[in-house]
């Protein structure tokens, strides 16, 4: 058997999110690590040490972890950390960027730098499955500068090496029980190389697209991130710029460019009102409040969003919702 295996059940209830707290700091970046659910914290989690990799299969209700600028001052490890999302949902804000994270997914983070991993909203009392990764940064072929474009970016495990990474991270845990000891160090070699591959592959589709290509790519990385982040009412073209690393006046010509001609802040209130259309539409949500509806989509101004709404739709809210149940 390769590695060790938590159980939170096998431990005092009132022991349980502290011992898990501190079995997971053997493997990460030193950071603070919370969660709502403490006192009755539930998680299994088996730690594989794999040579200088570690890899820890975890299923666990929602805990978030803060990595500051002070702890980076404190200690830094110089690893880079890989999480693979299986099931539930996780937010990232790493590097300026934010995004969240489903099934398939993969991010990347820096140790040498900031980070904040948070249950999604729509997933905040699910449990999360995944896999994490943790490598120094020696062993990746590819300068830091390199690495950078990779940060804090949802990637996709469904396809080429990036597929070949993900079956080979699920089976480790599948597998565990029937591996020895000395398969730990050449396991820990092939992860890393299918690591590097997979960076090499992502990098170099990158620098191979045309500029019309890449300027449609980013154009629709951007249009995913605002529909992604209009519940926070934060959500402005500054931020949506910032998380991009592009200039406000550039964000603004990508838009003008575009076919469809919106500003960004217009196209940002027409997604949230399109949001609250459906919303007001369903009939699931029939007993939730109007106020309620329209905070989920960003839009905390009352007076705002009925205004908003009417001149879309030609009714108020309430009118619209009215219609739908007659």
């Amino acid at each position: 058997m390769i590695g060790t295996l938590f159980r939170s059940d096998d431990v005092p209830v009132e022991d349980r999110f502290e011992y898990w707290r501190e079995l997971t700091h053997q493997a990460i970046a030193p950071s603070h690590i919370s969660s709502e659910h403490a006192g009755d914290f539930w998680a299994e989690q088996r730690m594989m040490e794999l040579g200088p990799v570690y890899v820890w299969p975890t299923s666990l209700l929602p805990a978030r972890f803060v990595r500051t600028e002070k702890l980076v001052r404190q200690c830094d490890p110089e690893t880079y950390h890989l999480t693979l999302v299986l099931g539930g949902g996780l937010g990232l804000d790493h590097v300026g960027r934010t995004d969240f994270y489903g099934p398939r997914d993969l991010w990347v983070t820096d140790s040498s730098r900031p980070y904040d991993v948070h249950p999604s909203p729509a997933d905040g009392q699910r449990a999360i499955a995944g896999v994490g990764v943790d490598f120094p940064k020696a062993l990746m072929p590819m300068p830091p500068d390199r690495m950078l474009p990779l940060l804090g970016r949802r990637l996709s495990g469904r396809e080429g090496t990036g597929a070949l990474l993900t079956g080979f991270l699920a089976g480790l845990d599948q597998q565990a029980e029937s591996l020895r000891p000395s398969d730990a160090t050449r396991l820990g070699t092939v992860v890393v190389d299918l690591v590097a591959a997979w960076f090499a592959q992502v990098l170099e589709a990158e620098s191979a697209l045309s500029p019309e290509t890449r300027h449609r790519t980013l154009i629709a990385r951007i249009r995913a991130f605002i529909r992604d982040n209009l519940h926070d009412p934060e959500l402005t073209p500054p931020v949506v710029a910032a998380a991009h690393h592009i200039s406000l006046s550039y964000l603004h010509r990508l838009f003008q460019e575009d076919a469809r001609g919106e500003t960004v802040a217009a196209w940002i209130r027409t997604q949230r009102l399109e949001g609250a259309r459906r919303d007001l539409a369903n009939p699931a949500l029939r007993d939730t409040p109007i106020r309620a509806i329209a905070a989920r989509w960003g839009l905390l101004r009352a007076a705002d969003f009925t205004r908003s709404f009417r001149q879309a739709y030609g009714l108020s809210p309430r009118e619209y919702r009215m219609r739908g149940v007659e």
